[in-house]
């Protein structure tokens, strides 16, 4: 059957009703966790120590790189199997990648905030009263040791996927354990890692004056989610100077204010502080790529794959807009490059759904693979509109330029400025991945 906005449309369930909320309160000191600056500075030189890594060839920061709005740039990241960073990563020919990472690489900006209590886009890691440590895992990954944050513990998880960090079964001896199913315990591909840490001697001397003599893989991720917390804090943007009071804001970003919190319905879900209600919704994105293999391998059921409650298939968590327009492409799986075309994507969801132009995108063409499995099948493309709950918005052309603006105002252009920065080198001695200077 030929897709079209016709077929799309008939018989679809009908859209909730959505109400604007309020202007948010400023972010203080006090919405942050605070943590001392040595575990801060050793967490800086953890996120960019390919250390982690099952083959020590992938750092943390290659697909979370401050340079690239603390993503990578790219809709689906090449992880294992890649080499350099971003657009400008390409496909390592002796280890090529077995497949695309399914969803698009996160940002980073403010995760630090306690309010930050869900991780991943489909909040398989959260705060959870009835689980281990009050922190739910994916099975077979339960915390062994109290962690401070979700943020803390949703670190310790990309270490272990294949496609991501850990490699593939033959490689190493962490891509074994993790086959194995090996997480927990001695000699688990967690007690591996930390083990890997422990033997460098910088490494040592520096979590035993902390007090950390006995390294485990929490130690790590706590350190990691220090120095994410501090460096990428973005609350000095036009908008937090207005919330506190001062004329920051143009004309145009005060009246693109007034329509995201109200005519075009956006605080809807971007609400709050950071813009985010930390809640989950379908909104009826494209889907591209691998998917996370639930009902057919092409397929993203996003939080419903979590819950297992039919309500929650294909949403997907409510990213924070600061920062925004430094951090595309956008959606879960980075379907839209460009910010005004998600923006459009809002107004009219089952349109933007039909008439997806594929070419939108910013993919890898060195990894060989079909990345259009879901929207070739009209079954999977109707679930997905039957899912949508955002009901359309009408906008003109100059209304959408107001909301531009003030998206635009959400960006605190002195993130790292002020921060640790990127380190000239690590205690592994490996080399890191850098930024190709301009030709």
């Amino acid at each position: 059957m030929k897709l079209t906005l016709g077929t799309l449309c008939a018989g679809l369930l009908s859209s909730v009703a959505v109400f604007a909320g309020p202007l948010p309160t400023e972010a203080t000191d006090d919405d942050f966790h605070q943590f001392p600056q040595e575990l801060i500075t050793l967490g800086r030189d953890l996120f960019f120590d390919p250390i982690l890594s099952g083959n020590k060839n992938i750092a943390c920061a290659t697909c979370h790189h401050p340079s690239l709005g603390t993503s990578d740039a790219m809709s689906l990241s090449v992880g294992e199997g890649g080499i350099g960073l971003g657009k400008d990563r390409h496909v390592d020919a002796g280890n090529a990648p077995k497949a695309r990472i399914p969803r698009n690489a996160p940002v980073l900006f403010n995760l630090g905030a306690r309010e930050f209590s869900v991780m991943f886009h489909d909040g398989r890691t959260a705060k959870d009263r009835h689980a281990m440590f009050g922190i739910r895992m994916p099975e077979g990954r339960t915390l062994e040791r109290p962690m401070p944050s979700a943020l803390a513990a949703q670190n310790i998880l990309p270490i272990l996927s294949p496609d991501e960090m850990a490699g593939h079964p033959g490689e190493n001896e962490i891509a074994d354990a993790v086959a194995a199913e090996h997480i927990l315990g001695p000699d688990g591909a967690w007690d591996l890692l930390s083990k890997r840490v422990d033997d460098i001697p910088e490494y040592r001397a520096r979590f035993d004056a902390i007090g950390r003599s006995d390294l485990h893989i929490t130690d790590i991720g706590t350190a990691l989610s220090a120095f994410i917390g501090f460096e990428f804090r973005a609350t000095n943007s036009p908008f937090d100077q207005y919330l506190q009071g001062d004329s920051a804001m143009n004309e145009a970003q005060l009246d693109g204010m007034d329509l995201f919190y109200g005519k075009a319905r956006c605080s809807t879900c971007h609400t709050g502080t950071f813009q985010t209600d930390h809640n989950f919704h379908a909104i009826g994105l494209p889907q591209l790529g691998p998917g996370k293999n639930t009902h057919a391998a092409y397929a993203d059921t996003g939080h419903g794959m979590v819950s297992g409650e039919p309500e929650d298939m294909y949403r997907f968590r409510t990213p924070t807009l600061r920062n925004v327009t430094q951090s595309a492409p956008y959606g879960h799986n980075g379907a839209y490059a460009d910010l005004e075309d998600v923006v459009r994507h809002h107004l009219n969801a089952v349109q933007g759904l039909a008439g997806y132009d594929r070419n939108k995108p910013l993919l890898s063409a060195e990894v060989a693979t079909n990345d259009w499995e879901a929207m070739d099948d009209f079954e999977e493309v109707m679930r997905i509109a039957e899912a949508i709950e955002i009901s359309d918005v009408a906008l003109d052309e100059i209304e959408i330029d107001k909301i531009m603006a003030f998206l635009g105002a959400l960006t605190d252009e002195t993130v790292g400025e002020k921060g640790l920065g990127v380190p000239a080198s690590v205690p592994s001695g490996l080399p890191m991945d850098r930024i190709s200077p301009p030709s």
